[in-house]
């Protein structure tokens, strides 16, 4: 009797998990240091953390608010919290950041100079979380820059004039999102990897290689319910979006965590769409923490990211916190609504 493909019980054994596949990247750079390497650790340690709390938030009783406010004026939940909590402990603990900038914290965390590196991160822990009661897919976000002179920072004030720059000179972005599986999608400017992480390991294996956005995509995710407050080209493009002149409509797809709606559009192709209103003039998403990290790795995946007037790494931002449009995905896509932007500029 044959035994061929007969399982032999180590299949996954050979797994390329993230940290295996850190050390790898740092090996091809002869000027690295280690010091990435080991914030990634950090970060990816972070984010098992918070994806166990997650896990059994409704058991541990983790669900509901945790009352107070965040500094944009957000009821902050109990998630929202233990996941600030987490990230903060986890990466000055790596001696490998001088600076943090959280959604959650007002002014920028200063690391004691005796526990500083060379890297800034920003970083919103937990987004998504209006979701959180309802079990829907949350994540989190982070972009890490590179500081010159840690030790010239004394204040806020010097750390914003270090993390206030443009997402171009990011060297690393990422996000992890936690649904059905816990996904760990990160990259350094030369790809876009994906990472699963595997319960029985513990740790984030390689799934999804060298990701790639499809030039056109079938779909365009957007909140409809502001439909009153839009511009009018986002309202023309979100009508050929679903009254096309030629082919089938567009599905919508919204889910309201922009990790998910982004990781989605990033496999699938289309458009994420979160605009400026009348309400919300300068858009909602906030630029060094949401929209600058997801525009790098949406750029370095084959798709593009723009405000509507510039692309979204070419802006410089003003303070920590602020927001801006945000429009992403396929590069088709983006470019048919900035062919309809421009007639309205």
């Amino acid at each position: 009797m044959s035994t061929k493909g007969a399982p032999t019980f180590l299949e996954g054994t050979d797994a390329m998990t993230l940290t295996r596949y850190v050390l790898v990247e740092q090996r091809r750079h002869k000027e690295a240091q280690g010091d990435l390497t080991l914030l990634l650790s950090a970060v990816q340690l972070a984010c098992k953390v918070i994806e166990s709390c997650v896990r059994r938030a409704g058991i541990a009783k983790l669900y509901g608010l945790a009352g107070d406010q965040n500094v944009q004026g957000e009821d902050q939940k109990k998630l929202d919290v233990i996941a600030n909590d987490t990230f903060k402990l986890n990466l000055i603990a790596s001696e490998k950041c001088a600076c943090l900038v959280s959604e959650e914290e007002e002014l920028a965390i200063l690391v004691d100079p005796l526990m500083r590196g060379r890297y800034a991160i920003a970083f919103d822990p937990l987004d998504g979380s209006s979701n959180i009661d309802a079990n829907v897919s949350i994540g989190t976000i982070f972009a890490i820059y590179h500081i010159e002179n840690p030790q010239e920072l004394n204040s806020s004030e010097d750390v914003n004039r270090y993390m206030l720059q443009s997402g171009r000179s990011m060297v690393a972005a990422g996000y992890a999102m936690y649904g059905s599986a816990t996904n760990l999608v990160f990259s350094t400017g030369e790809t876009v990897n994906g990472f699963t992480l595997d319960p029985s390991l513990g740790e984030f294996v390689l799934t999804h290689p060298n990701m790639r956005c499809p030039r056109r995509g079938t779909i365009y995710s957007i909140n409809e319910g502001n439909s009153r407050d839009w511009d009018p080209a986002v309202r023309e493009f979100v009508q050929r979006m679903k009254f096309p002149e030629t082919g089938k409509p567009r599905s919508l797809r919204y889910i309201g965590s922009m990790v998910a709606d982004v990781h989605r559009t990033l496999l699938y192709g289309g458009v994420f769409m979160y605009p400026a209103d009348s309400k919300s003039k300068e858009g909602k998403l906030r630029y060094l923490y949401e929209a600058a990290p997801m525009a790098f790795l949406m750029e370095v995946a084959g798709g593009r990211a723009t405000t509507g007037k510039e692309e979204i790494l070419d802006v410089v931002p003003r303070h920590i916190h602020q927001r801006v449009p945000v429009f992403m995905g396929s590069a088709e896509d983006i470019e048919e609504f900035l062919e309809i932007a421009r007639k309205f500029q």
